[in-house]
């Protein structure tokens, strides 16, 4: 059985590699040699293991043989793939957040973004915009009430964080985005199902192809 220390080491190991992934400190491809990785994150190579598991689990890393371990690729396909998946959860989740009670929170939250498309803040501090979009995700869990649909989303949501990096940087993308969570916090808050399903609908199209745009734009690594 393995010990607590033991099981934090792996926690914390899989936190940090999460992170380094989702951020491109570890980018597509990256070699995750055990002895190298375990001795740079401080912890043996038990727990370590169990964090490359827990990461191949994810969909984030990848055997490239069967003694090496490597972060995962992510292309056009697998994008277009994952955005699929999202359409459907967040199309539902928007739709069953709407029936739900506790609308004046999303209503607090498309003033949140009202005030957001007014000053332009998106495109200024990206960070502090990404955060926002967070406390959405989380109370659009909150009033979803289904287990199984917010562990969906929540493995969807792993794959963003790296996907998102691609349109970081487009601050006319930012500023629509800002519209288009107003336009979903609003018919939530309005109990407007179908509304709510269909302006997530078209934040997806937007988002995927603003980020497809932005992998067609970017030049080839030289050889």
């Amino acid at each position: 059985m393995t010990d607590a220390p033991a099981r934090y080491a792996g926690v914390r190991a899989y936190e940090t590699l999460l992170r380094e992934i989702q951020d491109g400190t570890l980018p597509p491809g990256a070699v995750l040699a055990e002895v190298e990785q375990a001795a740079r994150l401080g912890v043996s190579r038990t727990p370590l293991r169990e964090a490359l598991r827990r990461l191949a689990a994810d969909g984030l890393v990848e055997q490239a043989s069967p003694r090496v371990t490597v972060v995962a690729g992510i292309d056009a396909s697998d994008i277009e793939a994952l955005f699929a998946v999202r359409r459907a959860l967040e199309e539902t989740a928007a739709r069953l957040a709407a029936r739900a009670g506790g609308r004046s929170v999303f209503a607090a939250l498309a003033a949140e973004f009202a005030a957001t498309q007014a000053s332009g803040g998106a495109a200024s501090d990206a960070d502090a915009y990404y955060a926002l979009i967070a406390r959405f995700d989380a109370e659009l869990d909150a009033a979803v009430r289904n287990d199984y649909l917010t562990s969906a989303l929540r493995t969807v949501r792993t794959h963003l964080v790296r996907v998102r990096r691609l349109a970081r940087d487009n601050p006319e993308r930012l500023a629509a985005s800002v519209a288009e969570h107003r336009l979903i916090a609003g018919a939530i808050a309005a109990g407007d199902g179908d509304l709510a399903a269909h302006a997530t609908h078209v934040h997806l199209h937007n988002a995927l192809a603003s980020i497809l745009d932005s992998l067609s734009d970017t030049p080839e690594e030289p050889s």
